[in-house]
């Protein structure tokens, strides 16, 4: 391990590779690209310190970069135990001068150590994955509340802990749910996540989905994307929900739909994307058939009730990486990946960078729409302007080449009158 004072890494000789990887990425992120270009010149958080908390990988580093590049005196620490690209961490601290506190499968010590160290770097500005600074922030660390302008939250699990804190009058600072953003949720967690939980549990497995019964547990936009991504494999794709309106939706998009105990009896492959706690139960669990797997793709480990299976274990076996057999007092064994941590991050490598080009797009107007708005906003969670998302969705369209139309006079004045008809 790579320690010194200012950060805290598995080994510094890996920046080569991580550099290269980290320019791959940036290859095909051209509207983060172009909002950096813009960084470059405006310097919009000049003189301000950041701190982010984020699954440390090539494309998040291209954010931290750009970010950088609009004069923030960034820090980053990892958002996930198991999800840090050791290169990519060794690369930042080496060719960018930012500050990393990340080590691929720390212990769940050293993750909080490195939070409350990247902490320590004193934030006026703070990007979440999770909420894990901000909560961190509210409760041990209130001296820091003073400085803090706002903050952005990048996942589900961090947006539904924010709404939590709102609800209860503790957030005591601006939050923006850059999740809520429709260039956000519509397209990173549909297609990015939709790809890459498969990538992580074909990687672990190297299982064949066709013909597989695939239970996924939730029908969110995360859901969605995973249900389409197997059928599409020619799995035989199962939907359990507790939203009446969502359960509805999955079965119009043809789709099986029953409660989790049911499917458990059925299914060969189950992957949680929820953003809820025990929602593949331990009584679920003991009711698989044997050789069944389960993954999450949810941000925490709490989605598969691992820790209640421990119980009935007689043995775990590893087989691969990152692929454990666990055998059971039944007389079964089911096969855990990742040990229920997020699937597309431990066994992959987590979105394509064309999909996360438009998560840290918004993340980076977001960290630039508070800051601007600086004492004008209450202590609650925001969404993005909506003409932000739209001039985030013309540049992918412009990178990608495509034009759209435009409304003629007659067809805008149309849409604004109340006077025609019939």
């Amino acid at each position: 391990m790579q320690a010194m004072m200012n950060y805290e890494i598995k080994d510094i000789t890996l920046a080569e590779q991580g550099k290269k990887n980290i320019e791959w990425a940036q290859k095909d992120m051209p509207v983060l690209n172009a909002i950096k270009e813009r960084f470059e010149k405006e310097k919009p958080f000049e003189g301000l310190r950041l701190t982010a908390s984020v699954h440390v990988t090539k494309e998040t580093a291209a954010l931290c970069i750009a970010l950088k590049a609009g004069g923030a005196d960034a820090v980053l620490a990892a958002s996930n135990p198991l999800s840090t690209q050791d290169d990519v961490a060794a690369a930042l601290v080496k060719y960018y001068g930012i500050p990393v506190y990340a080590i691929a499968g720390e212990d769940s010590a050293t993750y909080h150590r490195h939070i409350e160290m990247a902490l320590d770097h004193k934030p006026n500005f703070i990007i979440d994955d999770g909420c894990d600074l901000v909560a961190t922030v509210h409760s041990k660390k209130r001296e820091l509340l003073k400085d803090i302008i706002g903050s952005c939250e990048e996942t589900t699990t961090g947006i539904i802990r924010l709404k939590a804190m709102e609800a209860e009058g503790k957030l005591e600072f601006p939050a923006l749910g850059v999740n809520n953003s429709l260039t956000k949720h519509l397209y990173d967690n549909r297609y990015g996540t939709g790809q890459s939980a498969l990538d992580g549990i074909i990687r672990a497995t190297n299982i064949l989905l066709a013909g597989k019964v695939f239970v996924v547990c939730g029908y969110g936009w995360c859901s969605r994307g995973v249900a389409q991504k197997a059928r599409g494999m020619g799995a035989n794709v199962i939907v359990t929900e507790v939203d009446p309106l969502k359960a509805l939706e999955a079965v119009m998009d043809g789709f099986r739909v029953m409660p989790i105990a049911q499917a458990s009896l059925i299914g060969d492959i189950f992957l949680s994307v929820t953003g809820d706690i025990n929602v593949v139960s331990t009584e679920n669990m003991l009711n698989m058939k044997s050789g069944a797997f389960v993954s999450n793709a949810g941000h925490f480990d709490v989605e598969i009730d691992v820790n209640g299976l421990r119980k009935h274990v007689l043995e775990i076996k590893n087989i691969r990486p990152n692929l454990d057999e666990w055998v059971l007092d039944n007389g079964k064994s089911i096969y855990v990946l990742a040990q229920g941590r997020l699937v597309n991050l431990v066994c992959a490598e987590g979105h394509p960078a064309s999909v996360m080009d438009m998560s840290f797009a918004n993340q980076a107007l977001g960290m630039e729409y508070i800051i601007k708005n600086q004492g004008k906003l209450e202590n609650k969670m925001y969404t993005l302007p909506y003409s932000v998302d739209v001039e985030i969705a013309k540049l992918k369209l412009q990178s990608m080449g495509i034009e759209i139309d435009t409304l003629t006079e007659e067809q805008e004045k149309y849409l604004h009158s109340w006077s025609q008809g019939t």
